[in-house]
């Protein structure tokens, strides 16, 4: 397969949030209130924050960690590895939406002081391509394969278990987390980096 280019997209922690709880958290209110776009169509940022609190003794706070809208069914927290390893969060490398037996959080709503517990939605989000249909022809990708991606300068290297997800939904876009983004160096979109070698499907 001739390698192909894609440009890079660097998440920092976030949450989403179930109407149930943006109702708890945020009384009287009808939605979340629009910040910017994000890469991917349909999807923004909220003007909305909250404090990630964790649930061991010391309760340790991630303070003003953005919503990211719309909402959806249910609630989900996306931290980073040094975050969960420093607040000690049980937090899983998974998909987004596959939180089952993941970590447990309190979200706290600085503003007005209302709780949620979270037993379970917290994850460290997986490398992830996200392809529309045009983008996986193309690219010769089918929905759910796991990737590689060589990645070009002077902190360069290959980075394996990325997973691709095709959906016309989608613009192509290569998320991963401020982790390894600083561990290899990289920027917000940049395009320098490529899609080599197939590996296995995930199912």
């Amino acid at each position: 397969m001739m390698e192909k280019m894609v440009p890079v997209g660097i998440s920092a922690h976030h949450i989403h949030l179930s109407k149930e709880d943006f109702n708890t958290l945020f009384p009287g209110q009808d939605d979340l209130t629009f910040f910017k776009e994000l890469s991917q169509p349909g999807q923004y940022a909220a003007v909305e924050k909250l404090d990630v609190v964790s649930l061991d003794p010391k309760g340790k706070v991630i303070s003003g960690v953005r919503i990211l809208g719309p909402l959806r069914p249910e609630s989900q927290v996306e931290l980073l590895r040094s975050e969960c390893t420093k607040c000690k969060i049980n937090g899983p490398v998974r998909s987004s939406g596959d939180t089952k037996g993941s970590g447990a959080v309190k979200l706290v709503n600085p503003l007005n002081g209302a709780e949620v517990i979270l037993n379970e939605g917290v994850i460290v989000a997986d490398r992830h391509i996200h392809l529309s249909l045009e983008d996986a022809e193309k690219f010769g990708i089918v929905d759910r394969q796991v990737v590689s991606v060589k990645v070009g300068g002077r902190k360069g290297g290959i980075m394996n278990e990325v997973l691709c997800r095709v959906s016309p939904k989608f613009a192509l876009d290569f998320h991963i987390d401020v982790d390894d983004a600083a561990a290899f160096d990289l920027k917000q979109g940049d395009f320098h980096y490529l899609l080599p070698a197939l590996q296995e499907n995930h199912t």
